[in-house]
């Protein structure tokens, strides 16, 4: 074997600028970038800004570790960073607090203008809800990761409204049962988890923790939920099946790459490294147009997904835009059969289907269950919320012939999209969905508290299950049902109700906000 070339930092330098050459580093190393500058879907401004210089602290929150070798020709690679040898540059002053993160204010003594007061991030012990995550995440994360994780399409009516359907369901409880054990553990595609939820795919989990996403897949692990591993994750495939514990259920969401012979490669490596079901997302011909992470500009690639070649958008326009280059916009129920053929006996599920025909010929198809999904309000404003939806879907898989079919596999349904309460759960299994997928919430605890929030999280959600099984007379998941439920109003206008309001601010205990 060859020992890596050795590259002096005094060189590097010097390759600063198109004329010269871009050449920069990232965790050590040093790559010529120059004839990528242009094929990079973050646009090239951002690598121009690094030229000469170490873009790993920029690199690494939004980038698998090996997204750079995937998409540099080899030879770009120069060798090894001799340590101690780039030249330091020149400091510069620190830019104003992000403008998207509000903090408290109180009047000056003196009547003037309210000066700032400190927020002091609650004890992770006092956070009592999920709701209370996204009010601390609100206060305590990057403008960038904010804005990202938070955003919705357009006027985000249908984000807000996967919230508020659920308030528009009401439990009919039974009494006089022997609730004094319940049992709220499932099985989800025939496998095991220890309550009907499953940790969805949300993208960049370095935005909003420099671990990034194997924090849930260790937290899942502790508490017996199943992780669908993202294809936009800031940590690689491997690092996250890697970082699973022996026997741990893992899915993978799945966004089909223009370059098919990629898409079966990826495909192949999940179903050899043992993943179980392959989400297929269908709702995402292009990302929608999210205004608060558009305000954001999105500096850098996202994924090992990406592949190079010019893109089709305008490189300002978030993160969202910046990493959407890659997804084929040709996807149609014709390529199904080929998706099926290599992922090699993984079970394969639709994610993002909005309307029951859909449903319908999803099950035609063969897949093996479905999630009404409209991307968690970030997609097309105005989609309908999945469980809204859920109650026509049921009626017309079953008018079908495809729930509990006594001869055919089970076909299952999930939906995701804002859920916060063990009780949002509830009502959506009582309508038919086996699970629901959880997202928002559960990269706001890693935001926060890390793997030890991740975990709060679930611990959470289990004392809500077990306190709200008993008063609606369920003693395990088998008898929530339908008839525990009054969907009367689910489709009536719902309100104008905000997920991350001042609900914790509300609740804060003395002694946790600093004084001046």
């Amino acid at each position: 074997m060859t020992a890596t070339k050795q590259v002096d930092g005094k060189q590097v330098a010097e390759h600063n600028s198109r004329e010269k050459g871009v050449w920069i580093v990232v965790h050590g190393h040093v790559y010529d970038v120059t004839d990528f500058l242009d094929e990079h879907p973050g646009g090239a401004e951002i690598i121009e800004r690094y030229a000469g210089m170490d873009a790993t602290e920029e690199y690494e929150p939004i980038h698998p570790p090996d997204a750079i070798k995937e998409n540099l020709d080899p030879s770009k690679h120069l060798g090894a960073l001799i340590p101690n040898t780039l030249p330091k540059p020149e400091v510069e002053s620190p830019a104003p607090p992000p403008a998207s993160i509000q903090v408290p204010q109180k009047a000056t003594a003196a009547g003037g203008d309210p000066e700032p007061e400190e927020y002091v991030k609650p004890n992770l012990e006092e956070v009592l809800s999920l709701h209370d995550f996204e009010a601390i995440a609100r206060r305590t994360m990057t403008r960038r990761g904010w804005n990202y994780y938070s955003s919705g399409s357009d006027d985000e009516i249908t984000m807000r409204e996967n919230h508020n359907a659920y308030h528009r369901v009401w439990f009919r409880p039974r009494v006089l049962r022997d609730v004094s054990t319940v049992d709220y553990s499932t099985k989800i595609l025939g496998f095991n988890s220890s309550m009907p939820i499953y940790i969805t795919a949300t993208a960049l989990g370095k935005l909003g923790h420099p671990e990034g996403e194997v924090t849930l897949t260790r937290a899942a692990a502790k508490h017996g939920i199943i992780q669908m591993i993202p294809t936009l994750a800031s940590c690689s495939f491997d690092e996250m099946v890697d970082a699973a514990a022996p026997g741990q259920i893992q899915f993978m969401q799945l966004y089909v790459n223009s370059d098919r012979a990629r898409t079966k490669k990826i495909i192949a490596h999940a179903a050899d490294r043992g993943v179980k079901a392959l989400f297929i997302t269908v709702d995402a011909p292009q990302l929608g147009r999210r205004e608060k992470d558009m305000r954001t500009k999105f500096e850098g690639n996202a994924s090992s997904q990406q592949t190079s070649g010019k893109d089709n958008f305008r490189r300002d326009q978030g993160a969202a835009r910046a990493i959407s280059s890659f997804i084929d916009p040709s996807l149609s129920w014709k390529d199904l059969q080929e998706l099926k053929d290599a992922a090699k006996g993984m079970k394969i599920i639709l994610k993002g289907v909005q309307c029951w025909e859909d449903a319908v010929l999803a099950a035609e198809a063969g897949v093996d269950g479905i999630v009404l999904s409209n991307h968690g309000g970030r997609q097309l404003d105005f989609a309908p919320s999945p469980l809204a939806l859920l109650p026509s879907v049921v009626k017309a898989l079953t008018a079908h012939g495809y729930m509990n079919h006594p001869h055919k596999p089970r076909f299952e349904i999930f939906i995701d999209g804002g859920v916060r309460r063990a009780t949002d759960v509830l009502k959506a299994v009582a309508l038919g969905a086996t699970a629901v997928g959880i997202g928002r919430p559960m990269i706001y605890a890693m935001s926060t508290y890390g793997e030890e929030g991740v975990c709060r999280l679930m611990q959470i959600l289990k004392d809500e299950f077990e306190m709200n099984m008993r008063l609606i007379g369920a003693r395990n998941m088998g008898e929530v049902v339908p008839g525990m439920v009054d969907t009367s109003a689910l489709n009536s206008p719902g309100g104008n109700i905000t997920m991350y309001d001042e609900n914790y601010e509300r609740m804060l205990p003395v002694g946790t906000r600093a004084k001046l």
